[in-house]
């Protein structure tokens, strides 16, 4: 399948970064969310994003308007009705998502591929809410999509190689590096990550160190750009937690269990970066 047409379900950065990056290479794009002040603020963004660039150097003028012009908002899945793949990008939230892949099987062709870019929920359970599960597929981003090289693909236990093979020209359409996951909780990326971040929560709630000393310990020492309680901060205290729940839960064991620390902060509204505050003030 050729995707000419996008639809891209969720206009915050996750969302707005896939559309760029759609965008950029080709497709034609509908973003669609609930919120129509959203779209609009993540069209904005994602024009400015592309001006910056042209005006760095990195792309040409017409080609930033170009892609800007292939970027279109709505707020209704029937908006989007021609499209030949969907990713959804809201919340982490199952029912959410789940209700998203209903309205989207409704709205658009039977032959759309839909796929959720979600970080930790299986596969197979979101494809089983709707008539058509062999085109429902994983498609995780990494965040920030215009600058991450990877996308994990998640096929579930009813996904059709047509759904995979799909999937992962558009990824590579797109300039993205893949790789394949069993449906299992947290995939790869996250089976990995989270622990680590969920460990540095334990080792600043025992008093094992101050945060910024956690933080410069993990850089300078392992090498990695970021800190794992800065990266925590990033991601979202609230996202960090979720998947560590789904990791616990579906893994069933007491190494995946959730720091008291990360949990407080989540229920004290400190998620980080986007609250302007978590593990740092900003």
């Amino acid at each position: 399948m050729d995707v000419k047409t996008l639809a891209v379900v969720g206009a915050g950065q996750m969302g707005a970064g896939i559309a760029q990056v759609a965008a950029q290479s080709g497709v034609a794009v509908v973003l669609l969310d609930v919120n129509p002040e959203l779209v609009q603020k993540a069209l904005a963004g994602i024009r400015s994003q592309l001006e910056r660039a042209a005006g760095k150097g990195k792309l040409k003028p017409e080609e930033a308007q170009a892609a800007v012009a292939r970027i279109k908002g709505a707020s209704a899945a029937q908006d989007a009705s021609q499209a030949d793949f969907a990713v959804e990008a809201v919340t982490e939230n199952e029912v959410v998502k789940k209700k998203v892949f209903q309205d989207l099987s409704r709205a658009l062709r039977q032959d759309a591929i839909l796929a959720t870019n979600t970080s930790s929920i299986p596969i197979t359970r979101i494809a089983a809410s709707v008539e058509r599960p062999e085109r429902v597929i994983g498609m995780h981003f990494m965040n920030p999509v215009p600058v991450m090289q990877l996308v994990e693909i998640i096929r579930g236990a009813q996904t059709s190689d047509a759904t995979y093979a799909a999937t992962r020209a558009l990824a590579e359409k797109m300039g993205k590096t893949t790789v394949l996951s069993k449906d299992m909780p947290g995939f790869i990326v996250n089976r990995i990550l989270i622990p680590m971040l969920n460990e540095a929560c334990f080792a600043l709630q025992e008093g094992l160190a101050s945060a910024e000393d956690i933080d410069t310990a993990m850089k300078l020492g392992t090498n990695v750009p970021m800190g794992p309680l800065a990266l925590a901060d990033f991601i979202g205290l609230d996202t960090c937690l979720s998947i560590a729940e789904v990791l616990h839960k579906g893994l069933g064991e007491d190494k995946y269990r959730p720091a008291p620390l990360l949990r407080q902060y989540v229920d004290a509204g400190w998620l980080g970066r986007k609250t302007r505050r978590g593990f740092y003030s900003y």
